[in-house]
């Protein structure tokens, strides 16, 4: 059994070791999306740098119909926060390709994700900031984040934690239960996050924590999704010139 306390206690230590090396004064810059693990990530920093250290982000798309949550979760943690509203970023990229390409889907929904990355950064380079990766470990196990958008960042708190420890991280930090217990939404195509898997969390992270699964379909895809999507988890591949190329 996980000591949900002691992760918790150990994990702000981490982040304080982190802007102690690399950042030191530095600020914490979260992207807000209202959903459990932005508003984690963004709990876990102010109990280890202050409220006056984090900054949080808001990037809606036009209009967000779930906004109030971010809102909800800025307030509650007192933290400065901005709104930076992407449409104009998004459309102005799609407007501007060539009309003889053909735009796939994949790649209208994964455009805002790394737009917003992008402005993440812009901000977090004016407040003197270090961007918080805000992935879990049930999602980076079958590849579940756009490749440089919310894949990335300086320092993550939470990529080994399950979503069923993050939650758990949420009670014990005093978030909201609404936020805590939101029904995950990819924020790309509507739809949520257990619709698009085809499995659920708490199925992935007993697999995940203890190799069970009832269901050998869900098993052959969470396997088959974890095996495709390891090279977002690794460094981009170099060339070597020392090393011998495959016959």
């Amino acid at each position: 059994m996980i000591d949900i306390l002691k992760i918790k206690n150990d994990c702000i230590q981490w982040i304080r070791d982190f802007f102690e090396e690399n950042g030191k004064g530095a600020n914490a810059v979260i992207g807000i999306s209202g959903g459990k693990d932005s508003s984690i990530a963004a709990a876990l920093c102010v109990e280890a740098l202050g409220k006056d250290r984090v900054v949080g982000v808001l990037m809606p798309e036009g209009v967000q119909q779930d906004i109030d949550m971010s809102l909800l979760l800025v307030n509650h943690l007192g933290i400065r926060h901005y709104t930076v509203n992407i449409k104009d970023a998004v459309d102005g990229v799609l407007n501007n390709m060539p009309k003889d390409l053909i735009i796939t889907d994949q790649s209208r929904q994964n455009l805002p994700a790394r737009i917003r990355m992008s402005t993440l950064y812009a901000v977090s380079q004016s407040v003197n900031g270090r961007v918080a990766n805000t992935c879990n470990l049930s999602e980076d196990w079958v590849g579940y984040s756009t490749r440089y958008g919310d894949s990335v960042g300086d320092f993550s708190p939470m990529s080994n934690l399950t979503v069923t420890e993050i939650k758990q991280l949420g009670y014990l930090l005093g978030l909201p239960a609404i936020l805590v217990d939101k029904t995950p939404i990819d924020g790309l195509c509507g739809k949520t996050d257990e619709e698009n898997l085809g499995f659920t969390y708490a199925e992935l992270d007993i697999y995940i924590r203890e190799g069970r699964i009832d269901d050998p379909k869900k098993k052959k895809l969470i396997d088959f999704m974890h095996k495709k999507n390891l090279f977002k988890l690794r460094l981009m591949p170099s060339f070597n010139p020392g090393i011998p190329c495959k016959a």
